[in-house]
């Protein structure tokens, strides 16, 4: 997943350097070119300011790698500086636009324990949550990302409310929960095809009960029933399909579940005393959904 990455205003002087720039360079894609190797002693004949620029350029140029080196430049040859701060929160972007996203955490990670009151300090945040939440590009994929993704995004949220980040964090952990579900629901699909109800049922549940909230619960309603169905567990399945008709009944999912239980002779509605009867009930009384 990409995202656009909108410049936060640095800290001094209350002119807008560097992140300003960023704004203008659009979305996050990586960039063609080698690193340029720096001779040792070539920057420091520079100022702060004037290698700040040198980057600057080379993010203009589309050049992110150069640009974090000599970001990082800055900070080697002034540390504790002004510029060295600006030049730390600029190489997290200028790695992270390269794609290299272990490096743009790291330098996250370093000014948050730098700066951690520092008015950038809540896009450090934000772009350490992008280092793992710009890796989730398919349900296929390792799921610690997704994990570590809502963790961090929930440092934006929870960390920094008032932040003009707030809002895209708040966006991007509703996608990415949405994102643990859909691997739920992959798997579940998988063992339902495959005959395996007991299996698939227990991703179904996972869903409904953890991520009620997300887009994959009235599927995961149906295939409950599915599933149910094929168990020989009517009353689960015919609870199941009371929820659905509840909460979804304008759905192709509640019509099709209609028509598995009524093909059997069955009616949707809550019946038994097993974990989705509990939760009938407590949707029923409004503390569900």
């Amino acid at each position: 997943m990409t995202d656009r990455i909108q410049g936060g205003r640095m800290a001094g002087s209350g002119t807008r350097v560097g992140l300003g720039l960023v704004l203008a360079l659009g979305l996050l894609a990586g960039c063609g070119g080698g690193t340029t190797r720096l001779e040792p002693g070539a920057l420091e004949g520079l100022s702060a300011v004037e290698i700040f620029q040198q980057g600057e350029k080379r993010l203009a140029d589309d050049q992110p790698d150069d640009a974090a080196l000599y970001f990082g430049e800055i900070e080697r040859l002034y540390p504790y500086s002004e510029w060295a701060k600006r030049g730390l929160i600029m190489q997290a972007f200028a790695y992270h636009k390269d794609r290299d996203y272990p490096n743009s955490r790291a330098s996250a990670q370093r000014y948050l324990d730098f700066y951690p009151a520092d008015e950038d300090a809540a896009y450090a945040q934000y772009l350490l949550a992008l280092s793992y939440y710009d890796q989730i590009d398919d349900v296929g994929r390792d799921q610690g990302l997704t994990f570590q993704a809502l963790q961090a995004l929930r440092g934006v949220i929870e960390g920094y409310p008032e932040s003009e980040y707030a809002g895209q964090a708040k966006l991007k952990f509703d996608l990415a929960f949405d994102h643990l579900a859909g691997k739920e629901m992959e798997i579940g699909r998988y063992y339902l095809k495959r005959g395996h109800y007991a299996a698939a049922a227990r991703r179904f549940r996972v869903v409904v009960e953890e991520f009620q909230t997300t887009t994959h619960t009235p599927e995961a309603l149906h295939r409950l029933v599915e599933a149910y169905l094929s168990l020989g567990l009517t009353a689960e399945a015919q609870t199941a399909g009371a929820i659905l008709g509840y909460n979804y009944r304008g759905t192709d999912w509640y019509q099709d579940s209609y028509a598995l239980l009524t093909g059997e002779g069955l009616e949707a509605r809550e019946t038994g005393d097993n974990w989705l009867a509990a939760i009938y009930r407590q949707m029923v009384r409004g503390e569900w959904i």
